[in-house]
């Protein structure tokens, strides 16, 4: 009578099975999203539309509340510092309803008893963040800004209340008549926040620089302070008008001195702060394990 024998590579047969069993269902599942457009794809816009319209919906409620009888008090009592607190606050709550988180580091760089010049990279409408990664530490910040946004509702007074400077990029003369009043408030002892490159960039690198950030720094003797921010074009491309979810890297550099420099430097002083961000933006999405994230 003939005896069975089994064969010695049988125990492989069930971890093998499962590998196949594995391979298939991973198979349905790639032509699933292939028959179907991708549904996860899609899901993730939908989340990204909501929690944006989430995010506009409670910024236009929280400045109607909030913004008149801040804006009153202002008024009354000749003090802003709440306006600033109340900003923040709508701020923060708005960025962590899109879903972005934010990571700091070099915030011992800021000496708030010290004016200076913040000169940041701009590429997305999410770099606003860059107020709420500066405020705590320089509550003094102070923002030159396109004059257009003055005529928004509410925002625009609180701005010129606040101490911020519009500026009409097409105008020659207002354009200096407003870095002469940033000089002013700056040796009364205020900082102030630029974006050199003057408008959003639609691709990497940055844009030639304007040189009003760096007149202003020469006139009131204060130091520039690169700003690198990155992840934020990631999350909300120019363009588009729904934020996705993601990271937001600050890096806040070395301060470039400016004693000795005349207008004549001004160039110069403009040429060394862009190379300063190009190598900080060349390592911004690195190790942050020692920033500070929220």
């Amino acid at each position: 009578m003939a005896t069975y024998v089994r064969p010695q590579n049988w125990v492989l047969s069930e971890p093998i099975r499962d590998a196949f069993r594995s391979r298939m269902r991973r198979h349905r599942c790639e032509s699933m999203h292939e028959d179907t457009g991708d549904p996860p794809a899609a899901m993730t816009m939908i989340v990204a539309w909501s929690r944006s319209l989430s995010a506009y919906l409670f910024l236009c409620l929280y400045v109607l509340a909030v913004g008149p009888p801040a804006l009153v008090m202002a008024r009354l009592t000749g003090r802003v510092r709440h306006l600033f607190g109340l900003g923040y606050a709508g701020a923060r709550t708005a960025r962590r309803i899109l879903g972005v988180r934010l990571a700091v580091r070099g915030v011992e760089r800021i000496d708030p008893a010290r004016p200076a010049v913040y000169v940041i990279n701009h590429r997305s409408n999410v770099d606003a963040v860059i107020f709420e990664a500066l405020f705590p530490h320089c509550p003094r910040l102070r923002v030159i800004y396109k004059a257009e946004m003055g005529k928004l509702p509410i925002l625009g007074s609180a701005m010129r209340v606040a101490g911020f400077v519009p500026v009409a990029r097409r105008d020659r003369d207002q354009a200096i008549a407003a870095v002469d009043l940033a000089v002013e408030r700056v040796r009364a002892g205020d900082s102030f926040l630029l974006a050199p490159e003057g408008t959003r960039n639609p691709g990497k690198g940055l844009l030639p620089f304007k040189k009003g950030a760096f007149v202003l720094a020469i006139k009131a003797g204060v130091p520039v302070i690169p700003v690198a921010i990155s992840g934020a074009a990631e999350t909300m491309p120019k363009g588009r008008y729904y934020v996705t979810p993601g990271t937001v890297i600050v890096e806040i550099g070395e301060a470039l001195a400016v004693d000795g420099l005349s207008l004549e430097d001004r160039d110069r002083l403009a040429d060394e702060t862009r190379a300063r961000l190009t190598a900080m933006l060349s390592h911004g999405t690195g190790d942050w394990g020692l920033g500070s994230r929220d």
